[in-house]
């Protein structure tokens, strides 16, 4: 019911894409990659995928393609790829073998610091900190991946061909938003609120987001008891809702 090839779409830009996330909102993640001079790790899957992630004054930015990395990790297969983000596999690098000692010390702490944010315990999420920052973690991981199944995965796809140009608007009301952009049925999410949209789908609060990416709670149930606000074009709701449900198979 997946595609290796999309879930290393998800992998690079949803899951490793976070790190940028992480970087602002963990304070020990930004201390663990200040480094004296810039340092960006390139990522490449043949027939797929590519980004570098650049890390400067303990933040992060994530661009697509990898002609200006100091260190390069080529994989030859997305499964190759997704073994390496779950933890079963591991990478050589071709290039910038002078910058090993960020990739051990540095690279891999900080993915497993956002494994634990994004695979938490219920122990974990008992700290209201580590509860915020990990789900505002996962709605960017969600937001994502919800435009790399919508270009990708073959029903994802599908519905993505039912929803027209425009603006979609997806929060957690005075907390977090993102912006889905769609053109000529191809998705695009960034990772901030838009100014304004052809329709709108707003969670009610962050612990109400946070009981959805969990499972616990019904999404109509919810929409029937007005927690999860629609606004604008419903049929562009509708259609995302769908691919939504691929977003839960991929990440579960």
């Amino acid at each position: 019911m997946t595609d290796a090839k999309t879930l290393a779409y998800i992998n690079m830009y949803a899951v490793l894409g976070a790190i940028e996330n992480l970087c602002e909102l963990d304070e020990k993640a930004s201390e663990l990659v200040k480094t004296k001079k810039p340092v960006s790790i390139g990522l490449e899957v043949k027939g797929g995928p590519s980004a570098t992630l650049f890390f400067k004054n303990g933040r992060c930015r994530m661009e697509q393609g990898t002609k200006n990395c100091d260190v390069l990790l080529p994989f030859s297969t997305p499964e190759k790829f997704n073994a390496m983000v779950d933890g079963t596999g591991s990478a050589l690098p071709s290039k910038g073998f002078s910058k090993i000692m960020f990739l051990l010390k540095k690279f891999i702490p900080l993915t497993d610091l956002l494994s634990k944010y994004l695979r938490a315990t219920e122990e974990d999420l008992k700290d209201d900190k580590f509860f915020e920052i990990s789900t505002k973690l996962m709605f960017y991981v969600i937001t994502v991946a919800l435009s790399q199944i919508g270009n990708n995965d073959a029903i994802g796809k599908f519905s993505a061909s039912f929803i027209p140009d425009g603006i979609i608007d997806v929060s957690i009301k005075d907390c977090v938003g993102a912006t889905i952009r769609v053109k000529d049925h191809h998705m695009v999410t960034i990772k901030k609120k838009p100014e304004s949209y052809r329709s709108q789908m707003e969670f009610d609060n962050i612990r109400l987001a946070r009981d959805l990416f969990d499972g616990k709670v019904n999404s109509i149930a919810c929409i029937g008891e007005g927690t999860i606000a629609m606004h604008g074009q419903i049929n562009m709701i509708d259609n995302v809702n769908r691919i939504l449900d691929r977003v839960a198979l991929y990440l579960a």
